[in-house]
């Protein structure tokens, strides 16, 4: 893990901070921080024009540069982005006459996974995840990983309800190490494979966030890393009906996304198939009215069409 630095004015902006381009004297005023890692800050701004951005600023102009250069890259991937859109490029002069690269990006409105799936029912994570899978793939058609991919880097975004990845600091070209990367999610860190960058690193970790969603706390690495995953994603009643997807995603037996989304979307065929049942044997035992039945059942459909896009 990249060791974290000593914090510089860029890590400490005050909400009501004022930041002017250097080059096209665009005026930011900070409205808050949205998070900070070893490399910079995001802070979330309101342009002149009103426009709420997110602006990352940082001290290290190499890796800025390069987060800047895989937005770039990633705006050119069949089908649109799959992270956040790149907007400006610029430089900020402190009141001591430091100069701080800085770029600006999309702000992803919408909540955290964890915080959504305990409001609307574990089922769709199944739905989210498939979605976010098309997303991945896109990315690694195009080359790259993701690599620091965690609860949270991903949001629930709505209109319409889809996951996106927020945060592209972690994002790796195929064949070389994955150095930006947090410990839980890593597979290297649970001994379950290497660092170097190629699709199943992401499948690994995209499992991991569900066992943070079922497990809130974590929970710690034992001397054999790879049964404790194992275990305890057996317990996990939350995660049942996915387990064989995660298992065989934190075992590495997925080549592709394609492959991790068509068991994904199985297993949502399977439980609209139960949901009818259900609403078979309710009909022949209970009194339940029409409109209980047609928005049981859309609603049931709805999850497996958002599953299958």
């Amino acid at each position: 893990m990249l060791s974290q630095k000593k914090p510089t004015s860029v890590f400490n902006l005050s909400i009501g901070s004022q930041l002017v381009g250097k080059w096209n004297k665009q005026r930011y005023v900070v409205q808050r921080m949205l998070g900070k890692g070893a490399i910079g800050a995001v802070y979330l701004v309101k342009r002149t024009d009103g426009r709420l951005v997110a602006l990352k600023i940082s001290d290290q102009i190499a890796s800025i540069s390069s987060e800047i250069n895989v937005l770039r890259k990633l705006a050119k991937v069949q089908g649109g982005s799959p992270g956040p859109s790149l907007f400006e490029i610029d430089d900020w002069i402190n009141a001591s006459g430091q100069s701080y690269p800085f770029y600006t990006m999309e702000y992803v409105q919408g909540e955290r996974l964890d915080h959504f799936l305990r409001k609307r029912g574990s089922g769709w994570l199944g739905v989210l995840f498939t979605q976010l899978l098309t997303e991945l793939e896109q990315l690694h058609q195009a080359g790259f990983v993701l690599g620091d991919l965690k609860l949270e880097n991903v949001i629930v975004a709505k209109n319409p309800t889809r996951l996106r990845f927020i945060d592209v600091g972690g994002v790796t070209l195929f064949g070389r190490a994955v150095k930006e990367y947090t410990e839980f999610y890593d597979r290297g860190y649970w001994q379950c494979g290497d660092r170097k960058a190629e699709p199943r690193y992401d499948l690994f970790s995209l499992a991991m966030i569900a066992l943070h969603y079922a497990y809130p706390n974590q929970f710690k690495k034992t001397k054999q890393p790879k049964q404790i995953l194992l275990m305890k994603l057996k317990q996990s009643k939350t995660l049942t009906p996915y387990h064989f997807i995660l298992q065989r995603a934190l075992l590495g037996r997925y080549q592709k996304c394609d492959d991790m989304k068509k068991d994904f979307q199985k297993v949502s065929l399977s439980r609209l198939n139960k949901n009818k049942a259900t609403i078979t044997n309710l009909s022949e035992h209970q009194e339940v009215s029409w409109i209980e039945v047609i928005i049981f059942t859309s609603i049931s459909l709805i999850l497996f069409v958002l599953a299958t896009l």
